[in-house]
């Protein structure tokens, strides 16, 4: 006769999601959270507009008067790089509630949707109590510049610098026809060329490092469709 076969185990659920005050907490907690990352959300996108705004506003003074000396831009690009500053701290402290809310939607909601208390190994309540004693950034400041950078931040620097460059060929005094008469051009009044031009240069290699370099050693905020990596997100 054919042994029986055994009968599969029966699906064991993780005691505190039966328990409806342990649910309800987590549940307030959750809602919590995701109320606070999306006001540091929407303070994320009144830098990015105070940025935008001040510099469309300094370009068309700049084309409006020919007069204008292309100088402009250096104050331009040091608002810029002030606005890409306070952003990044602000994503930040984005970013450290965020970590939170992905903690308990691996650990809490994905467990009571799918009935399965495999995922709910590891000390995730242990992490997410820690944090909440001594609450911890989650990144570092060069890799949340390097982030609002690309996101954002790259195509606001791209339209400056072609704006400075723009100027620099139409409102010259002398024609360019070459690169030392782009050089000699960056020269205004009493501020050499090499100052000018190192500025010019200098913005571009440091805004190409930080979106080269830091982002290769960093995770994105969300996979690309089709990626498998499951690892980029430490939860």
């Amino acid at each position: 006769m054919p042994e029986p076969q055994d009968s599969p185990p029966a699906r064991q659920t993780d005691p505190n999601l039966k328990d409806p005050c342990y649910v309800n907490a987590l549940s307030h907690f959750y809602r919590g959270e995701l109320g606070r990352i999306m006001i540091w959300r929407q303070r994320l996108d009144v830098t990015t507009t105070w940025a935008i705004t001040t510099s469309t506003t300094i370009i068309g003074f700049a084309f409006s008067i020919r007069d204008v000396p292309h100088i402009i831009f250096f104050f331009n690009l040091a608002l810029v790089w002030i606005m890409l500053w306070i952003e990044a701290r602000r994503y930040r402290f984005y970013d450290a509630f965020r970590g939170r809310v992905r903690m308990l939607e691996a650990h809490f909601l994905v467990p009571m949707i799918s009935q399965s208390p495999k995922i709910l190994d590891g000390e995730w309540r242990r992490l997410v109590c820690e944090d909440l004693i001594l609450p911890s950034f989650k990144i570092s400041k060069l890799e949340a510049v390097a982030r609002r950078l690309k996101r954002n931040y790259a195509f606001i620097f791209g339209f400056v610098m072609l704006a400075w460059t723009l100027k620099i060929f139409i409102h010259t005094k002398e024609p360019i026809r070459s690169f030392a008469d782009f050089y000699h051009a960056m020269a205004v009044h009493q501020l050499p060329s090499w100052l000018g031009f190192g500025v010019y240069i200098g913005t571009i290699l440091v805004i190409s490092f930080l979106m080269i370099v830091m982002l290769r050693s960093s995770s994105e905020e969300v996979n690309e469709f089709g990626n498998s990596n499951s690892s980029l997100w430490k939860i």
